[in-house]
């Protein structure tokens, strides 16, 4: 990726840990900080009963790039859930892998 157009993210690595007293999942959290391109994606507004918006950009990280399904990322300051797997993009002829697409999302009110 050509640095000048990528941004800097904080990919939240979450880690299952222990049950508590309670018997409910415990979880880790460690940020990494990565160089990333953000694709605006969509959002859509529900208004009935309570409006809210769910948005969903994606972000693309560079080959390699530690995050799964369970983590989150913090961009333009707001906190957006991964959705789904990320897809790491191999060229099929050459073997050639540019990076990691990463969809995520944030719901709001």
């Amino acid at each position: 990726m050509l640095a000048a157009f990528t941004e800097a993210v904080t990919i939240v690595r979450r880690t299952k840990g222990a049950p508590d007293d309670f018997g409910n999942d415990t979880w880790t959290e460690v940020g990494t900080v990565v160089r990333a391109v953000m694709a605006p994606g969509v959002s859509s507004e529900q208004i009935q009963g309570r409006n809210s918006i769910t948005i969903q950009p994606s972000i693309y990280v560079p080959a390699g790039t530690d995050v799964t399904r369970i983590d989150a990322v913090f961009l333009h300051g707001l906190k957006y859930e991964v959705d789904g797997e990320p897809v790491t993009w191999v060229h099929p002829l050459t073997g050639w892998a540019p990076g990691i697409e990463v969809k995520l999302r944030r719901a709001e009110g």
